[in-house]
């Protein structure tokens, strides 16, 4: 599912890159500048984010 649909990016890819280091919105904004555009998506990648850290922390 698209997460931020001005720079196309996936709850997958989300997933993935917090899978390989990132915390923070701040840290998906270096790799997709992610929350650049209009910001919207921020609320929602933000549980994304926190989602997949609980995943790994299991």
């Amino acid at each position: 599912m698209y997460i931020c649909i001005c720079n196309a990016v996936t709850d997958s890819q989300i997933k993935q890159c917090v899978t390989q280091g990132a915390k923070s919105l701040r840290d998906l904004n270096k790799e997709f500048c992610i929350a650049d555009q209009c910001g919207k998506c921020a609320c929602a990648a933000k549980k994304v984010i926190k989602s997949q850290i609980n995943t790994i922390s299991l």
